[in-house]
């Protein structure tokens, strides 16, 4: 029933003819005549005649140029940043650190100078007080009970 052809198929699959066609060489065309230019000012026209009559015209096109390697720094601009930073950081730590040992020592100063007035002012009153007693010159100020009724100081 089934039998093997020639190609090892099975009867009823063969495979039809195939035809083959080949490219029509086109026939170098011939160019236009080009008008002489100052170079640089304007670009090359080239004109194209096709087999069939056609004309094509265009700009010649230069193949185009790889763009110049640029010179890559050995250390990226990223790392530079970071170091400057720190850099900066640091001297900015310093400075602080010198801001508040100023404001320490300004402090202490300030302490100082209140107890020093403190101490001098109460030798002061101590003076005051004892040298009046001595010699006897000094106010005397008699005290007395005040009795207060109903908000009314009575002497």
């Amino acid at each position: 029933m089934n039998e093997p052809t020639a190609y090892n198929r099975a009867a009823g699959h063969e495979v039809a003819a195939v035809e083959v066609h080949h490219p029509t060489p086109i026939a170098a065309a011939p160019t236009a005549p080009l008008v002489p230019v100052q170079p640089g000012t304007i670009p090359t026209v080239a004109s194209v005649v096709l087999p069939d009559g056609r004309v094509v015209t265009g700009y010649a096109m230069e193949p185009a140029r790889p763009e110049p390697v640029t010179h890559k720094p050995p250390v990226s601009r990223a790392a530079v940043n970071v170091a400057l930073g720190g850099v900066g950081f640091l001297a900015v730590c310093g400075g602080l650190l010198l801001l508040t040992t100023f404001i320490t020592a300004l402090t202490a100063l300030i302490t100082q100078l209140i107890t020093l007035a403190a101490v001098i002012f109460g030798g002061w009153i101590a003076v005051q007080i004892f040298s009046a007693s001595s010699n006897g010159s000094g106010t005397t100020v008699n005290i007395r009970k005040a009795v207060f009724k109903r908000n009314h100081f009575h002497g």
